[in-house]
């Protein structure tokens, strides 16, 4: 059986809202509640209030035993905005936003609680992450001989190394010229 409860209008804005939901969703009401007692965040307050109304609703409303219930949902919805301004330089004004949220927790006796995965760590440095992928592959070189004898390398396709033009032949002394 599933029951709900909804904080309407909290003025905290749903973005930082959805940062603690985020933590108790699945989890079991006592898991719940321990973890939301020891958060420092203002949304943490908020959600635990909302939490032990459904608790509460739980166990009057619907006669549910506490130790059985979790956390099924956790949703914050956006709430209106409440729009003010503030002076600024010059005589301009700049806006501000004041954002409000819905805060609904649905609890559960259906589930069982799944067990935590452990999360897998990610690689810090650049060195690291290095390691786990397969090396490049690298181009070979091929010794290609000239005519006079001499050895350089190149690519196995590249096309013979061009040689530099003459210098043109310099207009014919003054002697001739006469």
């Amino acid at each position: 059986m599933q029951v709900t409860s909804t904080y309407r209008f909290a003025r905290i804005s749903a973005f930082k809202a959805r940062e603690v939901t985020r933590e108790i969703q699945g989890r079991s009401v006592s898991d719940a509640l321990d973890l939301l007692a020891f958060s420092p965040k203002k949304a943490a307050l908020l959600v635990k209030k909302t939490l032990k109304s459904a608790i509460a609703n739980a166990e009057n409303n619907a006669e549910l035993r506490v130790d059985t219930l979790l956390v099924k949902e956790a949703v914050i919805g956006e709430g209106p905005t409440f729009k003010r301004f503030r002076a600024r330089a010059r005589g301009s004004a700049g806006s501000l936003r004041k954002r409000t949220s819905h805060i609904r927790i649905v609890l559960s006796d259906d589930l069982v609680p799944a067990a935590e995965k452990p999360r897998k760590k990610r690689p810090s440095s650049k060195a690291a992450r290095s390691e786990t992928r397969p090396p490049k592959k690298q181009t070979k070189t091929v010794a290609a001989v000239k005519k006079g004898g001499e050895q350089t390398s190149a690519a196995p396709n590249a096309p013979d190394p061009v040689k530099p033009a003459e210098p043109a032949a310099e207009a014919k002394s003054g002697e001739e010229k006469e």
